[in-house]
């Protein structure tokens, strides 16, 4: 379980500074190649307690899947503690784990940033949230955590905030005055606004409101499985027809029984291009790439953290004790190839499964922070 997807399970570890991995092999289908997560993050899930999450393990299989950057969520989430302190503190910290890894990781602020990672055999590092709380009533904080890195910014995560509904809010709640506000900051300083989580008023709204083009960096597609964490063809659509960008995830929602697979990421992934065109489509898995050894035991911290989201109010349907937060088949460092591969059998061309790898959100990402 990652730092940057929940904060019931703690990760990490300790590690100095590893030397960079040597590029992946010429004959490796990813070698060259821009591969973005969305939305992820590095950690290894096999260890327990709080510190730097990239051990040398955890870099080497990051090199290794031939990853070049990842949407890591900082800041605050779900649960107690106050999320604006929480989010400055996370954002500090993140910034010296970054610095005690000059040689592996390198914080994005820009998409040339992006390429300069893939040349440079390091990761990008992108900061994002997944949750407005921060904001409390006060729009320039925008200017603040813009000015501290944050690229992009989820503005619910399930449940209601001061900016909109999320996908469990009853009533299906749209964008509020304040949440057009916070849109209109983040456009002003060329922040992503990410509506993952949202319910589907909420982001029908930010994506007509805002001034720039929107994406859903994490998502599944409801047509094909009836969940609210996944977004109907309405929002895609929209999504993608003012610009925007939509990943698909590696988890338990793309399956009705919440037991996903390979086939299913891949059944997801070819919906949204029939949706949004193949210029719109990526991956946001919501995992890492480092491999969980022990499922068994896993899968009893698994049952309790979804017992305290549960209690919490974030769970949401589709999410449970015995439901794993990725695709069994398709994780671990190569994950990445696999997909490709599976998506190139699927009939997709080899430029198609590029973009979907990683230059759509590429593309987007200059949209919204220049190149």
């Amino acid at each position: 379980m990652m730092h940057d997807r929940r904060s019931f399970l703690a990760l990490a570890a300790t590690a100095a500074a590893a030397p960079a991995v040597a590029e992946l092999s010429p004959a490796d289908p990813l070698a060259g190649k821009i591969v973005v997560n969305a939305l992820g993050g590095l950690g290894d899930p096999n260890i327990e307690g709080e510190g730097d999450p990239f051990t040398p393990r955890v870099l080497a299989e990051a090199h290794a899947s031939g990853l070049t950057a990842v949407n890591t969520t900082l800041g605050y989430v779900a649960g107690p503690g106050d999320p604006f302190e929480k989010s400055v503190r996370d954002v500090a910290e993140y910034d010296a784990f970054l610095r005690a890894h000059p040689n592996d990781l390198l914080k994005v602020f820009t998409a040339n940033d992006i390429r300069r990672a893939r040349d440079q055999g390091r990761i990008g590092i992108i900061y994002g949230f997944q949750n407005g709380a921060m904001m409390g009533n006060d729009v320039t904080r925008v200017d603040l955590f813009a000015n501290m890195g944050v690229r992009i910014f989820q503005l619910t995560y399930n449940p209601l905030n001061q900016l909109g509904g999320g996908s469990m809010a009853p009533g299906n709640p749209g964008l509020t005055p304040f949440g057009r506000d916070v849109v209109a900051r983040l456009n002003d300083r060329h922040v992503m606004v990410d509506l993952s989580h949202s319910g589907t008023q909420t982001c029908l709204d930010a994506a007509r409101a805002s001034k720039a083009p929107i994406s859903i960096n994490h998502t599944g597609c409801r047509a094909l499985v009836d969940l609210p964490r996944n977004k109907t063809d309405e929002e895609l659509r929209l999504v993608a027809s003012r610009g925007g960008f939509v990943g698909i995830y590696f988890m338990p929602f793309l399956d009705p029984h919440g037991h996903a697979h390979a086939a299913d990421v891949v059944a997801h992934i070819d919906h949204a291009v029939k949706i949004c065109g193949e210029d719109h489509v990526g991956i946001g898995t919501d995992g890492s790439v480092t491999q969980i050894d022990d499922l068994q035991k896993y899968a009893a911290a698994l049952a309790k953290e979804n017992a305290e989201r549960r209690a919490t109010g974030v769970a949401a349907p589709g999410e449970g004790p015995d439901t794993y937060p990725f695709t069994v088949d398709l994780r671990g460092p190569d994950q990445f190839r696999k997909l490709a591969r599976l998506l190139g059998e699927r009939g997709h061309t080899p430029r198609q499964v590029e973009k979907i790898l990683g230059l759509n959100f590429l593309r987007f990402a200059t949209d919204i922070w220049g190149a």
